[in-house]
């Protein structure tokens, strides 16, 4: 069918498959615990149908859904490649020799404001969320789950933290990209940021550290901990020389490696670690990247405790397949509502006859919240809304930085807490923890967004409290 024959999506049509998926996943994932693939596919045919009556054809839909999975691509394969770095780093002793020294180290009631401090080191260090998770953040989860610390609210920190550099590091691609959209500098869009970061940091650590103080959440008796502790110390050698691979990710993030390389680099010498310094075999540890380590793989005689089972048998890119499915369900809904236009009309809505300065940048966090929720895509959420409301901020004369920050604090920090978002579910994935249990607990996600206005001079008026 030729594109002349296409029309236009009215208001109400392009709300329908919008709400329908709030609805089905409002209901089927929040209340019944359905899965959330079928749901999205659920969405995806209601999608398809109104664009079937525009005149889109199949073959358009399938070309757009494509065109989405291949912009996720990059972010599924770095996924894969944490999946073998977690599974070659338990099988190298890497992490349990992390979770060994630190479970002796750390206080139980400051693991929290630890967790959110060290994620935010590494995050803003490396520039990415996902790493600073995926590497220390799986280390930290060790240790929570050897003190007995809640595991959602340690996710919740370790999620805020990671997202602390993501907001602010000047190697961050969400960093990086809110500037180009909007049309502002990168360092002044940085400097501009730490007026909702700062702030939203402080409230973090205070409710972590009386959280922590409480001591909420069932300890794990002294008992029980030296029982994990001696069982570990059988199963693994432990040397100097297992924190390399730490460094190694932290030195390819600070000197621009190349993502992917560097994390499968650093997956096969932490096997090779594994082979030399445990004494495991090398068929062990390729068994490892792909469907995650074992306890049996140790050797150890007699049966290892819970404690130990569930700390240590983790990773392997198996363990992440189901995110990529999840992914791509996603991006299929996505694809079919951005190419027919349905997603444009509701931004379009969103704006429209808006006059005031606090209603531009309200309806910007609108858009923004809208895109991230439907797409799930941290990229879109960015591009779009800042394509749609960049000539609006240059004619009400506000600074270009202040639709930068508002596209990242209202997408950067918000992505995470979608569950079905690429964000949402590598994080839920990597930590062992579902996106809306630690939700409430990844309080700088929670409390970014909050801002509010006053007159200054001219293309300076946007601020914060």
């Amino acid at each position: 069918m030729k594109e002349t024959n296409r029309k236009k999506p009215t208001l109400v049509q392009a709300l329908i498959p919008i709400i329908f998926m709030i609805l089905a996943l409002a209901i089927g994932y929040g209340h019944f615990q359905f899965r959330t693939e079928p749901l999205l596919i659920l969405s995806a045919f209601v999608a398809g149908t109104i664009a079937m009556q525009l005149g889109y054809t199949w073959k358009d839909m399938q070309e757009a859904i494509v065109e989405k999975i291949a912009q996720a691509l990059p972010a599924t394969l770095i996924l894969w490649s944490v999946g073998f770095l977690i599974g070659s780093w338990m099988f190298s002793g890497t992490v349990p020799m992390i979770i060994y020294y630190g479970v002796q180290i750390v206080n139980p009631k400051f693991l929290l404001v630890t967790a959110f401090i060290i994620t935010a080191v590494v995050s803003t260090v490396t520039g990415t969320s996902w790493g600073s998770a995926g590497t220390i953040g799986v280390a930290l989860m060790g240790i929570a789950g050897g003190l007995g610390v809640s595991l959602p609210a340690t996710a919740g920190a370790i999620v805020a933290g990671a997202y602390f550099g993501d907001k602010i590091s000047p190697l961050s691609d969400t960093t990086n990209l809110a500037p180009i959209a909007a049309g502002s500098e990168l360092y002044e869009h940085i400097k501009h940021m730490l007026y909702t970061t700062i702030p939203a940091t402080i409230v973090s650590l205070i409710v972590y550290f009386i959280v922590g103080l409480k001591a909420s959440g069932h300890m794990n008796t002294p008992e029980t901990v030296g029982i994990m502790l001696k069982q570990l110390d059988t199963m693994f050698n432990w040397n100097i020389l297992l924190i390399l691979p730490v460094f190694l990710i932290i030195t390819g993030s600070l000197r621009k490696w190349p993502t992917i390389p560097t994390m499968l680099g650093t997956s096969l010498f932490s096997v090779a670690l594994g082979v030399f310094i445990q004494g495991f075999t090398f068929k062990d540890g390729f068994t490892s990247l792909v469907n995650g380590f074992n306890v049996t793989m140790t050797g150890f005689e007699g049966e290892s405790i819970f404690e130990v089972t569930k700390l240590i048998n983790r990773g392997g890119v198996v363990s992440v397949t189901g995110t990529t499915v999840l992914i791509f369900c996603a991006m299929g809904f996505a694809g079919i509502v951005s190419k027919s236009g349905m997603l444009d009309m509701v931004l379009q809505a969103i704006m429209h006859h808006v006059k005031s300065t606090a209603g531009i940048i309200l309806s910007t966090i609108a858009s923004c919240f809208t895109v991230a929720f439907v797409t799930g895509s941290s990229y879109l959420s960015i591009l779009l809304p800042g394509e749609l409301f960049k000539d609006v901020f240059i004619q009400k004369n506000l600074h270009p930085k202040n639709l930068s920050r508002t596209l990242e604090d209202s997408v950067t920090v918000l992505v995470p807490l979608v569950p079905w978002s690429a964000a949402g579910a590598y994080m839920a994935a990597t930590l062992g923890v579902p996106t809306l249990e630690y939700l409430p607990w990844a309080i700088l996600n929670l409390y970014g967004d909050h801002v509010c206005y006053y007159p200054c001079n001219n293309r300076y008026r946007y601020c914060t409290s």
